[in-house]
C-alpha cells in the first residue's frame, strides 16, 4: 500500500516530481520549498496562538446568573408596581 492507499504508487510520485521539475525548473525549486516552509511555519504559529487565546478565554471565570437576587437587594413583591406614579 502506498501513501494514499492504492491510489498512488512509487512510480506515480516519481512522475509527479518529474512534472513539477519540468514546470518550475531546477533553479526555482529551492525557493518554492523555502516559501512552502515559511507558509507552514506561519500556519503553525497561528494555530498555536489561537489555541492559547482559546485556552485563556476558557480559563476565565464566567458569570453565573441565578433567579435569586444578591443578598440585601430589595425584592419586588407580586402586587407591587414596577414604578411609582405621582398623584
Amino acid at each position: 500500500m502506498g501513501i494514499f492507499g492504492n491510489a498512488f504508487t512509487g512510480w506515480h510520485l516519481i512522475a509527479i516530481l518529474a512534472i513539477v521539475l519540468l514546470l518550475f525548473g531546477a533553479p526555482k525549486l529551492p525557493a518554492l520549498a523555502k516559501s512552502i516552509g515559511q507558509s507552514m511555519k506561519i500556519f503553525k504559529n497561528e494555530i498555536k496562538t489561537d489555541k492559547e487565546e482559546t485556552d485563556k478565554r476558557d480559563a476565565e471565570a464566567t458569570p453565573v446568573f441565578t433567579a435569586d437576587p444578591p443578598a440585601g437587594m430589595p425584592v419586588k413583591g407580586a402586587g407591587e408596581p414596577d414604578h411609582k406614579t405621582e398623584k
